[in-house]
């Protein structure tokens, strides 16, 4: 019931938010139409973050606890955290193109520990799924998500600690962004936000529905 008024809250405000972003927000006036693009390369840079906020608390408390709900939580975070950092990456390379006039640039701080960080990802899921001891995975794996968080402050403060292209975070700042565009930026936010937990909620529960019948097999072959 839960997971379906999310997904019903979350339609409305997608539906809301691409209404802002193509009939209300201006266009702005250096970039031009490319512009629009912001409002998808934020969200998806934003959920990037989150998801690996989520691995790094999973992967705490299941140091700490064992429980094996908690490493449900992580490595489901981090396939969804994943495909959004993949997200990320495409949507800013697009921007980047016709802006930078290239699609990629190495010297770019946040773009490098932005794939950095999706490299992290990747380790989290490969030491889960090619240990063939399921606990002894799930032990490894939460010590890279623990290890791999001292990415994150990189990326969030790349714009501040290097000089690069990248624009740096003007959201809130006086005379940055137009209010229209702050609203729609903020509205996408929250879209995509909402979006984001109700994967993560229907990943959770899919792979606790996997475990119980991977337990059910194991109880009828012993029985055989």
């Amino acid at each position: 019931m839960k997971r379906l008024i999310l997904w019903g809250l979350g339609l409305v405000l997608m539906f809301l938010a691409l209404y802002l972003v193509f009939l209300y927000a201006p266009i702005e006036k250096v970039m031009g139409i490319v512009q629009k693009n912001f409002y998808l390369m934020v969200p998806m840079g934003w959920l990037s973050l989150l998801s690996y906020f989520v691995i790094f608390i999973g992967s705490i408390f299941y140091l700490t606890k064992r429980d094996r709900k908690w490493d449900d939580l992580a490595y489901s975070a981090a396939e969804v955290g994943i495909i959004f950092t993949s997200l990320a990456l495409m949507v800013g390379s697009i921007w980047a193109r016709p802006i930078w006039g290239v699609w990629w640039a190495w010297e770019e701080p946040r773009l490098t520990t932005t794939l950095v960080l999706w490299f992290i990802y990747l380790a989290c899921l490969l030491v889960r799924s090619l240990t063939v001891e399921e606990g002894r995975g799930a032990t490894f794996a939460a010590v890279v998500g623990v290890i791999g968080f001292i990415d994150i402050p990189f990326v969030i403060l790349s714009t501040s600690l290097w000089r690069g292209m990248h624009p740096p975070l003007i959201i809130f700042e006086e005379g940055g962004l137009d209010p229209r565009m702050r609203l729609t930026l903020m509205l996408s936010i929250v879209a995509y936000t909402v979006l984001y937990v109700v994967i993560l909620m229907q990943r959770v529960a899919i792979r606790r529905d996997e475990a119980e019948v991977k337990k059910l097999k194991g109880l009828v072959s012993q029985e055989s």
